[in-house]
């Protein structure tokens, strides 16, 4: 298995056929549950009628329908606890949206484990709204004996949600493979109030403050005896008291007490707790946000990346959306693989990973590389075909209200100081069927409507005469580097074996995405590695 690779399609297939057993040391995902839902929503009872012929993350919904019923039979047969676990969902949910997550996700969650280490960890990312149930299911496939943590992030201010109480937080479920696990203990500056205790001074100047020694109240007893007529149950043996004594690393108190001096220059940090408030979510102002909806925050992964793996180990997302997982693993000199189910998501992360980092190697797996995958993808989903093909050119897909149809389907922007605003338009239309003149002079309406610079046809076929005739009677649009013809057709074939808009290319001037900040490597950065024996 290489290095680092992006892979286009269904999570369940492919970790079905390329992901080894045993081969990840780490798995983050977030998969999409009908954010836009509400509870109501969600449980409505479903006839099943409704016919799929797959259910696909891209949609960020779950039906009941013939494609999750199949899918929770596929789980049934199989038997052991996640049928138990289905079933009892079924009792008690019957056939609706939440069980059709549920009877997707469960062997997702099988083959997750199949592909975990030993000492791997597992850290699946929900909303309340699920978390629960996810939380049974996580206990079937991995065992309760394997869950640590609930993990809660705060992941928007205080709002106000009508008869109840302020919904902010997110959970996440971490899990092991194994009673041994890949564990490196994060710190966390202690808050100010703690801080402001340090107010005594040392003739040298060194800050401290006292803590309690006596073991009072403790679980687990302590020691009793009198240390300089002071009888109590103390945290320490007589000798180790003696020892702090002659290090001046005691506190004889005025009311005759005994008290352990703690400097401020000796502060560890907090160990990282359960409750995640001070990673702020992705703001509308934040410069690593990219404009997706769901995108999480580089230090919420970056946290979980760097307790739960090492440098070298392999971090899996399986739901990778824009990428920040990998970007994170990246970062964080991890190897990765990440999967997503819509071209939209691997253009865009391709795009993030080429203006974050210098130099970065990896391969994708799954995208056409042929004209005959491309109709086969053209078949399967006009969509993800629509969006593939623009992807070739860097382009954006371009969101249009429902029932709209203004003849765009993606969109470039380049840098041009002789426009207005210094920013002009590149609008495109693909189409994988058969194409003709009417197409292209549809086209040029629209450039000349959009005030656009170009307009580009991406088209499965040979362009006919009368095609290339219209495009060539559009003239050219004149730019500081050159003469670029107004309206072009290219071809599937062309665009695989390389071939670009004529457009200016010069460097900097395409601001069609927005861009993620540029990583720099931090100079003698060290990371501690370990498995925790414990637990």
């Amino acid at each position: 298995m290489p290095d680092n690779v992006l892979y286009y399609g269904d999570n369940l297939d492919i970790l079905g056929r390329y992901v080894a057993e045993e081969s990840v040391d780490l798995v983050y995902l977030d998969p999409p549950f009908n954010s836009n839902a509400t509870y109501n929503v969600l449980f409505a009872e479903k006839n099943g009628t409704d016919s799929a012929s797959q259910i696909k993350a891209f949609d960020d919904t779950w039906h009941w329908d013939e494609a999750a019923a199949r899918a929770y039979d596929d789980v049934m047969r199989r038997g052991g606890k996640v049928a138990d676990a289905m079933e009892a969902f079924h009792r008690l949910l019957g056939g609706n949206d939440m069980l059709a997550y549920l009877a997707m996700m469960a062997p997702r969650l099988v083959e997750l484990r199949r592909v975990l280490k030993p000492t791997g960890s597992i850290y699946l990312h929900c909303d309340p709204t699920a978390s629960h149930y996810l939380k049974v299911l996580m206990d079937a496939v991995f065992g309760k004996e394997m869950f640590r943590n609930e993990v809660v992030w705060k992941r928007t201010g205080a709002h106000s949600d009508a008869g109840r109480y302020g919904q902010n937080g997110d959970r996440v479920l971490f899990y092991t493979k194994g009673p041994k696990w890949t564990w490196n203990q994060l710190r966390a500056a202690h808050e100010a109030e703690y801080l402001s205790r340090f107010r005594h001074e040392d003739p040298d100047g060194r800050l401290w403050t006292d803590d309690n020694l006596t073991a009072k109240g403790l679980s687990g007893g302590g020691y009793e005896y009198e240390y300089k007529g002071v009888h109590s149950l103390w945290r320490v043996p007589s000798e180790t008291m003696r020892r702090l004594d002659s290090h001046d690393r005691l506190h004889f108190t005025k009311r005759g007490g005994i008290r352990i001096k703690r400097y401020l220059d000796e502060l560890e940090g907090v160990a990282v707790q359960s409750i995640w408030t001070d990673i702020p979510p992705i703001n509308s102002q934040a410069r690593e946000r990219l404009g997706y909806q769901t995108q999480k925050p580089e230090a919420l992964l970056e946290r979980i990346i760097s307790a739960s793996s090492n440098e070298g180990d392999v971090v899996l997302d399986p739901f990778c959306g824009c990428g920040t997982a990998i970007v994170a693993a990246q970062r964080l000199n991890r190897r990765w693989i990440g999967i997503d189910i819509t071209p939209l998501a691997t253009n865009l992360i391709k795009y993030r990973l080429a203006s974050t980092f210098d130099n970065v190697e990896y391969q994708v797996v799954g995208e056409p590389t042929t004209v005959q995958d491309a109709e086969k993808l053209a078949a399967e989903n006009a969509f993800h075909f629509q969006y593939w093909a623009l992807g070739l050119v860097g382009a954006r897909p371009v969101e249009e209200k429902k029932g709209a149809d203004r003849g765009i389907d993606g969109r470039r922007r380049f840098y041009d100081p002789n426009v207005k605003g210094n920013y002009a338009s590149i609008m495109l239309s693909v189409k994988a069927g058969k194409t003709q003149a009417a197409h292209v002079r549809d086209l040029r309406g629209v450039v000349e409507r959009e005030g656009a610079a170009i307009g580009v046809l991406i088209t499965m076929q040979e362009p006919t005469g009368p095609m290339r005739s219209e495009a060539a009677s559009a003239g050219f649009y004149e730019s500081p580097w050159g003469r670029h013809p107004r309206i072009q057709i290219l071809t599937l074939a062309e665009l695989l074996t390389g071939k670009k808009i004529d457009c200016p290319a010069t460097e900097g001037v395409d601001v069609t995405f927005k861009r993620a900040p540029k990583h720099v490597p931090a100079e003698g950065a060290q990371q501690t590695n370990f498995i925790d024996e414990q637990g």
